[in-house]
């Protein structure tokens, strides 16, 4: 995502709340209630999408779809970490990467239909990766909050 966060107005950011309350809400509505034509907003979403601020995607309760299992993965790195965190970008699995300071090189968030498919993405797929020195599996037991809301704060 893009990070120009100083070009985004006040508009944009009540356009992108009304969207994070429902991502689904016609462009008339958000229209009324920012003070824009349906036109205007329409223009405003889609430059929004051209330039990476936002995405408007459909968001999932994994267990509600069949996976029964998450964990966030923390990965130790021996050389370059960039090649490491491309590769598990490109597992359907992995949700998410973050190159980090601190304690690990790359925190990995990943999604799996039980533990057995968990321990075939630890042990198998990731541990597996070229440069990857040891990981440290942290499995989620309860969510307690997942919240979109911090883009406009």
């Amino acid at each position: 995502m893009n990070t120009a966060s100083s070009s985004i107005d006040a508009v944009s950011k009540a356009i992108i709340e009304q969207l994070q309350e429902d991502g689904r809400r016609p462009y008339a509505a958000i229209g009324k209630a920012v003070g824009l034509s349906e036109a205007a907003v329409r223009q405003r979403v889609q430059k929004l999408l051209d330039q990476g601020v936002m995405q408007i995607v459909a968001v999932t309760d994994p267990l509600t779809v069949g996976f029964r299992r998450q964990a966030m993965v923390g990965i130790n790195v021996e050389g370059d970490i960039d090649p490491v965190a491309e590769s598990l970008a490109a597992l359907d699995e992995v949700e998410y990467v973050v190159i980090t300071a601190g304690s690990f090189d790359l925190l990995v968030e990943i999604v799996c239909e039980d533990d057995d498919h968990l321990l075939e993405m630890i042990n198998k797929r990731i541990r597996a990766l070229p440069g990857v020195r040891s990981t440290e599996s942290f499995v989620y037991l309860k969510l307690r909050k997942q919240t979109y809301t911090w883009g406009t704060r």
